[in-house]
């Protein structure tokens, strides 16, 4: 079944205090050459199928329901084999 996956991050403009924490945690991690750190949300709808009429339907969720416009940006995007191959090895 295919993915879409909606990415929420914060606007550039707006703070974004747990960025700083993971950033100001990092370097006593031992961890380097990190200049900036956002943090955002990732959903993940599983559907029937990817068609324009869908893609815009979450589009239309991601708008309303999953980030604040006001503070938040979105994306969305069709998530592929591959990705979710990489993804999964992290875990």
């Amino acid at each position: 079944m295919p993915v879409v996956v909606v990415d929420v991050m914060p606007k550039p403009e707006i703070l974004d205090p747990q960025g700083k924490a993971v950033q100001g945690a990092l370097p006593r991690l031992g961890f380097a050459g990190v200049s900036d750190v956002r943090q955002g949300k990732r959903f993940e709808l599983t559907v029937e199928e990817v068609t324009d009429e869908v893609l815009a339907q979450v589009a239309k969720m991601a708008e309303t329901l999953l980030s604040n416009p006001v503070i938040e940006n979105f994306t969305v995007r069709v998530e592929t084999e591959a990705e979710t191959a990489v993804a999964g090895a992290g875990a």
